[in-house]
Order: structure tokens, then sequence, then C-alpha cells
């Protein structure tokens, strides 16, 4: 229970981090106004599959995460009506995307490293506590 809830804080941190990256990127830097909310959502999608398979190895939530990350990436090269509805929505825009870019799959693969090196870490640090 413990794990998951520090997973729920990450989860709410990421996403607040990444709208913030949205709402205030006129004050900041281009490179991170440009990368850093497509690595921040990366870094949702991989603690937000460690809060719901807690008991998952790092190597193979990583794994998913990049899996789904990539999927939904992809997914925007289908280009039906039904699903250009879903993504004119702020929420179908935020979840599906708008359009595919290679760039994204860098900043994915970047932001899922970020946080599972830090799950690496944070696990290390609580086995010798």
């Amino acid at each position: 229970m413990k794990a998951r809830l520090l997973y729920f804080i990450f989860v709410v941190a990421a996403i607040a981090a990444g709208l913030a990256s949205r709402a205030y990127q006129e004050y900041l830097p281009l490179f991170v106004s440009r990368h850093f909310g497509d690595a921040l959502w990366a870094v949702m999608i991989y603690f937000g599959l460690r809060m719901l398979l807690p008991r998952y190895r790092l190597l193979h939530s990583f794994g998913l995460a990049l899996l789904l990350c990539f999927s939904i990436e992809f997914s925007q090269l289908y280009q039906a009506e039904w699903i250009h509805h879903i993504r004119s929505t702020t929420l179908g825009a935020l979840v599906l995307g708008k359009g595919f870019l290679f760039i994204d799959l860098v900043r994915y693969t970047a932001g899922i490293i970020a946080a599972w090196l830090l799950d690496r870490y944070l696990l290390k640090v609580q086995q010798q506590m």
C-alpha cells in the first residue's frame, strides 16, 4: 500500500509538472517547453503502471511503459473520423495526442528512463534502511 501511495504521488506530480510545462511555456527555456511535456507524460505512464502493478519487476514496467507510449504514438497514424472526434477533446488530445512525431518517441524514452532510474534509486535506498 505504501508503494502504491508513493507511485500515486509521482503520477500526480508528473501530471502537474506536465500541465505546467504547457501552461507556462513562454517562461521556460525553449528546450524545456518543447520536450519536457511529452517526457513527463511518459513518466506519468511509467509511475501509473508501477502504481497499478507494483509487484512487476522494474525492467518489465520499463518495457510495458515504453510499449504503451509507443503504441499510442503510432496510433496517431490512424486517421478515422471517429478518433478525430475523440482527439479534438482536451482529454482525448492529452491521452491520445494529435499527430505522429518521431521526436515524441525519443521524448518518451527519455522520460521513462528518468522515471526508471529514480525508481531504481528509491528502491535501493529503501532496501538499505
